[in-house]
């Protein structure tokens, strides 16, 4: 597999470079997730870093290079995600209360 240098910006591991390890497309993964163990048995902590470009060429506009930029809140939630016109939420649920009931089968 292939990994890139890429830069962390913010909270603990500002300034570090560590190898990523790309996607099938070129691409590291959106989110990065560092487990931290914690002492004592508690619940090890989680550091999550969002991936940003690093710089973007003036005449395309397209991205040069990669780094990950510190999340302080944590990894956003499935409702933040983009809305996909195709999938729509509960579509089952809706069909069945159109027909008046449970579905005959």
């Amino acid at each position: 597999m292939r990994s890139e240098d890429t830069l962390f910006v913010g909270g603990p591991m500002d300034g570090r470079v560590l190898p990523v390890l790309l996607g099938a497309n070129g691409r590291p993964p959106r989110h990065y997730e560092i487990p931290v163990p914690a002492a004592g048995g508690a619940p090890p902590a989680v550091y999550v870093y969002r991936l940003q470009p690093a710089a973007v060429s003036p005449k395309l506009g397209l991205p040069r290079g990669w780094r990950y930029v510190y999340e302080p809140e944590g990894r956003p939630g499935l409702r933040a995600r983009a809305r996909l016109p195709w999938r729509g939420p509960g579509r089952r649920k809706d069909a069945r209360e159109r027909s008046g009931g449970t579905p005959e089968g």
